[in-house]
């Protein structure tokens, strides 16, 4: 059975860091994207970061969180990581980890003073 846990969300003020971690179980370990996504309320989830499970480091980040976060991967405890710094309010969402058809239950992110 495919598993993917978030943990690491929570509340944060502006310009502060959180670190979310997705757990995966059950999937063949062949590669694979590891991708976080994020969704607010009334809108479509949209794609944060992505990272290779194994082979290639590239990434790939979308505009919004250039240079802010930094997505990781840990090969020998299957999991991904999403390092989230200066963090602004617009980033507040729930965070998904995603892989190839499967999705986790989501973490919250809030961003507030």
């Amino acid at each position: 059975q495919v598993q993917l846990v978030e943990s690491g969300g929570g509340l944060v003020q502006p310009g502060g860091s959180l670190r979310l971690t997705c757990a995966i179980t059950g999937i063949t370990p062949t590669n694979y994207r590891m991708n976080w996504y994020r969704q607010t309320p009334g809108h479509e989830r949209e794609v944060v970061a992505g990272i290779w499970r194994i082979g290639s480091s590239d990434t790939s980040y979308a505009d919004a969180v250039k240079g802010r976060f930094n997505i990781s991967r840990d090969i020998a405890k299957n999991t991904e990581s999403l390092q989230m710094n200066d963090l602004k309010p617009e980033d507040t969402a729930v965070y998904f980890c995603h892989v190839q058809a499967f999705w986790g239950r989501g973490t919250q992110v809030t961003v507030s003073s």
